[in-house]
């Protein structure tokens, strides 16, 4: 007999299903895994894999941690920010543009909060 109030899952299965994002606004209605507090992604990036297009206009808080690989460059407008061993991470507030680019293949944990719709890009793009 199971709880519809838990969900037990693999990030590396369930993420690529929704472009990595394990909790979310974006999840079905009745998953306890929907939410609009807060975003959740296991994120798998190859060496070289970029995103489309700066987030701009940013309402969330965004937290990246690299939990392997190494070399995950995040853009901010004002500098650049190389995380190139487990356990780095950088955060920024509401208002703060970003882009990112995967020099080594990386996995990364990111959390936003609130999650609020409306920042859905193209998927990465290889450089």
């Amino acid at each position: 007999m199971g709880d519809d109030r838990v969900y037990v899952g693999k990030a590396d299965v369930d993420g690529p299903r929704e472009g990595g994002w394990l909790l979310g606004h974006f999840m079905p209605e009745g998953d306890p895994r929907r939410s609009g507090d807060v975003e959740v992604k296991w994120g798998v990036h190859a060496a070289g894999e970029a995103r489309s297009r700066w987030a701009t206009d940013e309402r969330r808080t965004a937290l990246l941690v690299l939990v392997s690989g190494g070399r995950f460059r995040v853009e901010l407008p004002d500098r650049t920010v190389l995380l190139a061993e487990p356990g780095d991470y950088v955060v920024w507030g509401r208002g703060v543009d970003h882009s990112w680019c995967a020099e080594r293949e990386s996995v990364l944990l990111t959390v936003r909060w609130p999650s609020v719709p409306g920042y859905r890009v193209e998927p990465p793009v290889r450089r």
